[in-house]
Order: C-alpha cells, then sequence, then structure tokens
C-alpha cells in the first residue's frame, strides 16, 4: 500500500463513512436512494429492514462487490470505488451465502484464507489456533466442513473473516436459517467479538432481537431509504412506555380520525389493517380505554404492551418489518 493511501486511512475519523450513497441496477430499480450514516471504531452498527429495503445492495457497495450509481463511501478513511484494493485491505465480510469449501477440513479453510492474505505460516498457525479456541471450534477443526452443523459452519464463516484481522466486519444476515437455539449461541458470540478485538462491526438483519441486542445505533431502511437512524431505546422511547392495541370492528380510519378529533390519539397513532396502535403518553391507559369507550367505537379486542422495534418499523412505514 502507497504512502499516501496509508496517510488517508489512518487519519480518517469514522470507521465508516457514507454520504449520498445511490444504486440503480439495470431497468431503472434504485436499490438504495441517496443513503447518509457514519459509524465510529469500535461500534456495532445495524441496517435494519425486511428483505427488499436495500441492506444487501449497501453491504456490497462497501465491500467493493457492488458498484455504487453515485455518492460515496469510505473504509477507515479509504473510498470504496477509487481505492477498492485500500478499502478490502481494512475490513473483512460475512455474506448470507456461504463461502466455504465443504470437502475442506475447517483447519485447511482458514489456512488457505490466510495465504490469501499473505499472513506467513507460523502466524496463521497461531491465528488460526486462537480462532478456533474462541469459537468454539477446536475439537472439529480438523474434520471437513460437510460433517459441521450449521451453526459450527456459521462459525467458522465468522472465523475465516477474522483471520485477516480486520478494522471493520461485515455481517449480513449472519443468523439466516440458523434455527432458535443455534441462532442465540451465535448471537452470544458475535456480541463478544468487540470486546476481544475492537473492531467495528456492521451488520443487517431482518431479526428485531438481533438489532437490539448487538446494535448501538439502527438504521432502519425502507424501500432503499433510511427512514429513521439511532439508538434502539431512542427509537422505543420515541412511542413512549406503553402501547393501546385495538382492533375495530369497522372502518378503521374513520376510528382513528374520530380518536383524534378528540385528543385520544396523535400523528404516532398508526393503522394496519382492522388493528389500531396508539402510544399512550402521559395519560395513564385506563383512561384512555375508557374514552375511546365513550366514542361509540365497537372494538373486538384492546390490550395493551410495551413498544417494540417492529412498532417502530410499522409507525415509519405502515409495512410489518418480517414482511
Amino acid at each position: 500500500m502507497s504512502a499516501r493511501l496509508r496517510a488517508v486511512g489512518d487519519g480518517a475519523r469514522a470507521a465508516v463513512e457514507v454520504h449520498r450513497l445511490r444504486k440503480t441496477y439495470h431497468g431503472g430499480v434504485e436499490a438504495v436512494r441517496g443513503i447518509d450514516f457514519q459509524v465510529a471504531p469500535g461500534e456495532v452498527f445495524g441496517l435494519l429492514g425486511p428483505n427488499g429495503a436495500g441492506k444487501s445492495t449497501t453491504i456490497g457497495m462497501l465491500t467493493t462487490t457492488i458498484k455504487p450509481t453515485s455518492g460515496s463511501a469510505r473504509l477507515a478513511g479509504f473510498d470504496v470505488a477509487r481505492h477498492p484494493i485500500a478499502a478490502r485491505s481494512v475490513s473483512s465480510v460475512v455474506f448470507q451465502e456461504p463461502v466455504l469449501d465443504k470437502a475442506l477440513t475447517g483447519r485447511r479453510n482458514l489456512d488457505l484464507h490466510a495465504r490469501l492474505w499473505g499472513i506467513p505460516q507460523p502466524a496463521a498457525a497461531r491465528k488460526i489456533a486462537e480462532l478456533a479456541g474462541a469459537f468454539g471450534l477446536s475439537e472439529v477443526i480438523g474434520r471437513t466442513v460437510d460433517s459441521f452443523s450449521g451453526g459450527q459452519r456459521r462459525r467458522l464463516e465468522i472465523a475465516r473473516a477474522l483471520v485477516s484481522e480486520p478494522r471493520v466486519l461485515f455481517l449480513d444476515e449472519p443468523t439466516v436459517g440458523l434455527d432458535t437455539r443455534i441462532r442465540y449461541e451465535l448471537l452470544e458470540l458475535i456480541s463478544g467479538l468487540r470486546g476481544r478485538t475492537g473492531m467495528t462491526t456492521v451488520l443487517t438483519t431482518h431479526y428485531l432481537d438481533e438489532a437490539e441486542r448487538l446494535c448501538d445505533r439502527i438504521a432502519v431502511m425502507h424501500q432503499g431509504t433510511i427512514v429513521a437512524l439511532d439508538r434502539p431505546s431512542a427509537l422505543l422511547a420515541g412511542l413512549g412506555a406503553e402501547l393501546i392495541e385495538l382492533r375495530v370492528e369497522q372502518d378503521p380510519a374513520a376510528a382513528l380520525a374520530a380518536m383524534r378529533a378528540h385528543d385520544l390519539a396523535a400523528g404516532d397513532a398508526f393503522a394496519v389493517g382492522s388493528t389500531l396502535t396508539i402510544p399512550a403518553g402521559s395519560r395513564p391507559a385506563r383512561d384512555t380505554i375508557a374514552a375511546i369507550a365513550g366514542l361509540g367505537i365497537h372494538t373486538e379486542a384492546v390490550t395493551t404492551r410495551k413498544p417494540t422495534l417492529d412498532d417502530v418499523y410499522l409507525q415509519l412505514t405502515g409495512s410489518r418489518l418480517a414482511a
């Protein structure tokens, strides 16, 4: 790497910088529509949204596998379009699709990756042993990957990405397709990465619990745009401490309009089908429920509960996150 490129990378304060990043595919499909965000060194940053929101395309541009249509993105100061080799040198990625050679042993998969990065054999051997231990793979690392469980393969995928000791790690839907127990085991592993390495992590997910559990901040994506960006707790706080959920018998739009006209619902209330969700605000929920009954609105069911990130997404976009 040239001295000039080293200077660009070492002088950057943000680990990831995205400015007006856009991707339009042939036929005019706008997958990403001019997004902006920054990720601080050591931060765990999430891109949250359903399939088709633009998350994987964003990761593809940041990892230089997809060419941006316009805008810019930098990793540790390196522009992904102008200096893609330098950007790759400070980052690593675990894609949704597996890249392991199942006919080779786990150790051989890691060793080949170390060779591609030019890591000397003694150092590579030490790193592989360290990663195998940290990821609970020591007992299976000498077996062929086709004998691994799904969770073991995913752990090996992440270990492979860490062989090069990246400054920025990208995880694209890291737990998709795993059963619940294995998924939570992997989440424990991912949550401990920052403590062990201090690296910056950017992950995509449509699992609400993953985003809330792992991420310092979340960018909520919808149809190629970022519709909200904040800490999970702050996003949830925007809906208050309690929600009132009502399923009405007919004309939910008219029912919501009547509630707003009588100050029983504000602009942050929303309807999905026949279900109305009303942030309680500072008024006791029972008082609001009694007042709604007084309007003559017929309800099939009324419940109260704490808000979730799914409610945040519904309020912002009108569609369910898991869609």
